[in-house]
C-alpha cells in the first residue's frame, strides 16, 4: 500500500458526514456508515429528551444553592447520548465535568453524578462497576488515563473499548497529543470523541487552532479520523458505532469530531454574552438537535404525539425524583477526608486522622 492510500484512509470526510439537516429532513446518506436501527433511535430521542430536562433542573439546583457549580451540555445532547448508544455495558467511558447528561443516559444515579458539582465526593458514583471513569476536571488528562485503561483490557483479553470523551479546549493540551501518539503505537482499543462546541469558555475555535477541521489532528499521528454533524443523532451514532467497531476488532484508535454547540454559558459563574452575541446563539437553538431528530423520526412515522408524551412524562418523574433527593441536606463526615488516599493509610495519613478526630470530638463535647 503506497503512503498515499495510508493517508487517504486516515483522513476526515471533507464535511461532516450527516443524515438528517436542520429542518428534520433527510438527506442522501453517506456511503461509508450505515443508518443505526430504528429502535436505537428511538431510544436515543427519549434519553435525550430526559437528559435536556436533567440538564435544566441541574441547572435550577445552582440557581437554588443546592450545587456550587454546573456545566450545562444544553445543545449538545445529540453527542452526549449517541457516545453511550455506541458502547456495550462492559465498555469503559472517560468523561469529563461537562458530560452529566452522558451518566444520566449512561444510566448512573442522577444524585450521584452530581455529587461532585456538590462538592460533597469527587466522585459519587462506584467507577468499577458501572465502568464509568470519574468526571475530570483538567482538560485532556482524562484522555491519556483512557488509553491506559484500554491497553489494561487488552492484555486482560477483554475486548471492551474505551471512548475518551474531550471538547475542543482540551485539544489545544499536551496530554490529547501524547495520548493520540501512544494510542496510535501500541494500537490501543480508544475511541477520541471531541465535541467541538466552537468555545475554550471564552475562547473561540480560530484562536485554538488553524487546522481545517480538529479531526484532522488524528493525521500526523496515523490515527483514522472522522468528522460528524454533531447535533444529528443519526449521524453522531452511525459515525460512532463505526468507530467503536474499529477499535474492537483491532483497527486502533479512532478520532471522531463532532461539530455542535453549547447554548448555556460555560458555567453558571460565566457571562457568556461578553465573548459571543446573542444572534449566534439563536441561530444554533433554531438547529436544536431534540427538536430536529423528533421531525426527522415523525417524518419517517416512528414517532407519534403519544410517544413524545411519554418521554415527556419520563423526564418529569426524573426531574420530580432529583428535586427531592437533592433538598435533601446530604449526611458528611469530615473523616471521610482520610479514605481512598492510599489503600493502605500512612502514619502521617493515620496521624492527622487522629488529630481531626480529636478535634471533632472536643468540638461536640
Amino acid at each position: 500500500m503506497s503512503l498515499a492510500q495510508v493517508v487517504d484512509g486516515l483522513l476526515p470526510a471533507p464535511v461532516p458526514v450527516r443524515f438528517v439537516a436542520e429542518d428534520g429532513t433527510p438527506v442522501d446518506p453517506p456511503p461509508a456508515y450505515p443508518a443505526p436501527p430504528d429502535g436505537h433511535l428511538l431510544e436515543g430521542y427519549r434519553r435525550m429528551v430526559v437528559g435536556r430536562r436533567f440538564d435544566r433542573q441541574a441547572t435550577a439546583l445552582t440557581k437554588q444553592g443546592r450545587l456550587a457549580v454546573y456545566p450545562s451540555s444544553r445543545g449538545q445532547d445529540a453527542c452526549q447520548v449517541a457516545g453511550v448508544l455506541a458502547l456495550r455495558e462492559d465498555d469503559w467511558l472517560f468523561p469529563t465535568y461537562r458530560d452529566c447528561v452522558a451518566l444520566v443516559a449512561r444510566g448512573l444515579d442522577p444524585v450521584e453524578v452530581l455529587t461532585l458539582l456538590r462538592g460533597d465526593w469527587h466522585c459519587g458514583y462506584d467507577p468499577v462497576a458501572t465502568r464509568v471513569a470519574p468526571q475530570c476536571t483538567p482538560l485532556a488528562t482524562q484522555t491519556i488515563h483512557a488509553v491506559g485503561m484500554a491497553e489494561a483490557l487488552r492484555r486482560k483479553g477483554e475486548d471492551a473499548v474505551v471512548m475518551a470523551f474531550i471538547g475542543d479546549g482540551g485539544t489545544s493540551e499536551g496530554d490529547f497529543h501524547e495520548a493520540l501518539n501512544y494510542a496510535a503505537v501500541l494500537r490501543s482499543p480508544v475511541v477520541f470523541f471531541v465535541q467541538n462546541n466552537k468555545y475554550a469558555i471564552s475562547v473561540p475555535l480560530a484562536r485554538q487552532s488553524a487546522a481545517p477541521a480538529l479531526a484532522y489532528k488524528g493525521v500526523g499521528y496515523g490515527v483514522r479520523s472522522e468528522q460528524v454533524d454533531g447535533n444529528d443523532l443519526v449521524a453522531v451514532l452511525s459515525v460512532l458505532t463505526a468507530a467503536v467497531r474499529h477499535a474492537r476488532e483491532g483497527g486502533g484508535p479512532f478520532l471522531v469530531e463532532a461539530h455542535t454547540y453549547r447554548m448555556d454559558p460555560h458555567t453558571n459563574a460565566d457571562d457568556a454574552a461578553r465573548y459571543r452575541d446573542s444572534e449566534e446563539v439563536e441561530r444554533w437553538e433554531a438547529a436544536d438537535p431534540i427538536a430536529r431528530l423528533e421531525t426527522y423520526l415523525r417524518g419517517r412515522g416512528l414517532l407519534d404525539a403519544d410517544g413524545v408524551a411519554a418521554a415527556h412524562r419520563a423526564a418529569e418523574e426524573l426531574a420530580a425524583g432529583l428535586r427531592d433527593r437533592m433538598n435533601a441536606d446530604p449526611r458528611t463526615d469530615p473523616l471521610e477526608l482520610f479514605d481512598h488516599v492510599f489503600a493502605e493509610p500512612t502514619p502521617q495519613l493515620r496521624e492527622q486522622r487522629a488529630l481531626l478526630a480529636s478535634e471533632l470530638n472536643a468540638a461536640e463535647g
